[in-house]
């Protein structure tokens, strides 16, 4: 499968039966989403930076609450968590789990607060982690080290923070790679993976440019 970056939160997904764009952006943001085609859009937090939908070409689904679903054979899973803020005011935040041919991937969306046990029990079962890092209103770089703790992905690619185009007031991801105890890795184009890819015991960092997003 095929993993690529826009920016922000959201993703290109694709396998040899399913295209997936996670959480399309709008225009306010520094950066314009180039013209996507995808089967599937999910959505993780119903709000400007996530839920443009209508942005992508030729969707079939869009996916934006906790539930199971399943298309051309990819089963995805929707898990129920939280955006940051005080007790009992948090805006709900859907993570999901796609579960490819013969790799999971878990995109994390717009989470602020640490999932709990049942969600980690759920969102554990991915090889590849899609982890908001940047802080403000998502996780920032001590809690994002914790998520990555819990959940022990075998590839843990980073989202949602600090880029020279980008309006939102984010940390950058130096402050998660030193914090998770990491050298900074050569950003990829586009992370291509197989199941005989990621045998490795060690949870691995890969960056990935941004590709396509212009600046407006």
């Amino acid at each position: 499968m095929e993993i690529t970056w826009y920016g922000l939160s959201c993703f290109r997904l694709r396998s040899r039966g399913l295209t997936v764009v996670t959480d399309p952006y709008g225009s306010n943001f520094g950066l314009t989403l180039p013209r996507l085609r995808a089967d599937v859009v999910t959505v993780s937090h119903n709000v400007p930076g996530h839920n443009q939908a209508g942005l992508v070409r030729n969707v079939e689904n869009v996916f934006d609450g906790p539930g199971e679903y399943e298309v051309n054979g990819v089963f995805m899973t929707g898990v129920a968590t939280f955006h940051r803020g005080k007790v009992g005011e948090r805006e709900r935040n859907t993570a999901f789990v796609y579960e490819f041919e013969d790799l999971t991937v878990c995109h994390l969306g717009d989470l602020g607060v640490l999932p709990d046990r049942d969600q980690v029990e759920v969102l554990s079962r991915a090889d590849v982690l899609l982890l908001p890092v940047g802080g403000g209103d998502t996780l920032d770089a001590a809690r994002a080290v914790e998520v990555v703790t819990e959940l022990e992905p075998t590839v843990v690619v980073p989202m949602h923070y600090a880029m020279p185009s980008l309006t939102l007031k984010l940390d950058s991801v130096e402050k998660f790679l030193k914090e998770l105890g990491v050298p900074r890795p050569d950003p990829v184009a586009s992370l291509k993976l197989t199941r005989s890819d990621i045998q490795n015991e060690e949870t691995q960092v890969v960056l990935l440019d941004v590709t396509g997003a212009s600046n407006e």
